[in-house]
């Protein structure tokens, strides 16, 4: 569920504010391999199904930084804000990936609007994005993203 902003002022009011969840997301292991030949992270635990199935986690899992990559995928799914000229990604802060995610689960992105502020010619918020993992309890990742937008 996408939440729309009309423009960057309305951000100001959006602390505290719950957004989403999006659609699940399947990780699949071309994903996975698609990540590691963009990285050059090869490790076997990530690309190496036979291996992988003897190792600590039974199976093939994403890297960390795939799994953070997904909250750019989940942040237009989780807010949009309309009338801007531009919105650029500023940063992150306290990442943390509390648990693996073997090839085949399911991910979805939930947000919480952290903070707002004025910054010059626009607006900056704070998202923090948590990667749910269908039927786990503890997320794959959570991340306070950084954006600015521009009227």
């Amino acid at each position: 569920m996408t939440t729309h902003f009309e423009n960057p002022a309305a951000l100001l009011d959006a602390p505290g504010m719950a957004l989403g969840p999006t659609d699940w997301l399947e990780i699949t292991q071309e994903r996975i391999d698609q990540f590691a030949d963009a990285t050059g992270d090869h490790q076997w635990i990530h690309v190496d199904p036979v291996r992988a199935q003897d190792g600590p986690f039974g199976a093939t899992i994403a890297h960390g930084y795939l799994t953070l990559s997904l909250a750019n995928l989940f942040l237009p799914d989780l807010m949009r804000v309309e009338n801007t000229s531009m919105g650029v990604n500023y940063g992150c802060e306290k990442v943390r990936f509390p648990a693996p995610v073997p090839v085949g689960s399911r991910l979805r992105g939930v947000g919480e609007v952290i903070s707002a502020e004025e910054v010059k010619g626009g607006v900056q918020v704070v998202v923090r994005v948590t990667v749910e993992i269908d039927n786990s309890e503890r997320p794959a990742c959570v991340v306070d993203t950084i954006s600015r937008f521009f009227p």
